[in-house]
């Protein structure tokens, strides 16, 4: 069998227009990650952000590791294709990561998912400045704007009336988090010749060997009291699902689709956590939530191109 290889840029043929198979992914990513949010909140009244990093990549390594095994997938692990694996790690998982579960002790869960919603301007801005079939569009400028107005109307002035303050420095730790994870999706454009599962699987392998002597430095886990079982299970959930399984379609939607279309995933998050709401728990639908979903709708309008190439004959 011949070795996969990382080609090392992508041309503009091999970013595909995002059809209703990736869409679904997406919307199916948004749903998932917007638990974790909730899985992580829980796991943060009982458990350091280091070590409830560190718990994460673990499960989410062990998971997506045995699902690799049962396809066949294999990687090779030469020191290039390695050292770009630890670069992958501290961008999309090890430097977020961490500063989201600092930041979630100081901030409520809706606050930090609006600051997460400026995920895709940071991913527009990198891709402009790093990539060649990735440029900064009108489309696309129009619709991470309008995209991000839509998460702060569908959130509400009550939390944005939180923004500054004591809690500035938890702020920027969130901002910061969508900082890398701009980074990370077009760094991580390189490894599209590799199968998701297996870039999914050494990311994470790689992140939880980096956090391993930092967690042990800085939080000695093996000094903590067992967690509470309700604790137990978020951590579970946010190992194996959030993460995990959430990587998987991660690596599959951005070596398809490109990092821009990937980022879209953050405006959907609070969209997927306010609509399970009233589906599960029968919560109102209230009218600044309904517009948030339209603006957020015409953003990913705008920037996905098709809409505007059908009315006036070219994507904007």
């Amino acid at each position: 069998m011949p070795r996969p290889t990382v080609r090392p840029g992508p041309s503009s043929s091999d970013v595909v227009p995002m059809g209703p198979v990736d869409w679904g992914l997406l919307v199916l990513l948004s749903v998932i990650w917007g638990g974790s949010f909730f899985f992580g909140k829980i796991a943060i009244a009982e458990i350091p952000p280091l070590t409830m990093v560190l718990t994460r990549v673990a499960i989410g390594a062990i998971v997506v590791a045995l699902i690799a095994r049962l396809n066949g997938i294999q990687l090779p692990l030469d020191r290039r294709l390695l050292s770009q694996f630890v670069v992958i790690a501290l961008l999309s998982t090890v430097i977020p990561f961490s500063l989201i579960a600092w930041s979630q002790q100081h901030l409520p869960s809706g606050l930090s998912s609006i600051l997460n919603a400026a995920t895709p301007l940071f991913t527009v801005l990198v891709a402009q400045a790093f990539t060649r079939d990735e440029k900064l569009t009108a489309g696309r400028l129009i619709g991470v704007a309008v995209g991000f107005a839509g998460v702060a109307v569908m959130m509400g002035p009550a939390l944005l009336g939180r923004l500054g303050g004591h809690e500035l420095p938890a702020q920027l730790a969130a901002i910061g988090a969508t900082v890398s994870y701009g980074f990370a999706a077009v760094y991580g454009r390189r490894f599209r010749g590799l199968p998701p599962l297996g870039v999914a699987m050494m990311q994470l392998i790689c992140a939880t060997v980096l956090l391993v002597p930092v967690a042990a430095l800085f939080e000695q886990p093996w000094r903590l009291p067992v967690p509470s079982p309700h604790v137990i299970g978020a951590l579970i959930g946010l190992g194996a699902l959030s993460t995990g399984i959430a990587f998987v379609i991660y690596f599959r939607i951005l070596g398809r689709n490109g990092a821009t279309n990937i980022s879209l995933v953050t405006f959907l998050v609070p969209v997927s956590a306010i609509l399970l709401g009233a589906l599960v728990l029968g919560e109102a639908l209230e009218a600044r939530e309904i517009a948030g979903f339209a603006l957020i709708a015409l953003g990913l309008a705008a920037i996905d191109g098709r809409p505007a190439k059908m009315l006036f004959g070219r994507r904007v």
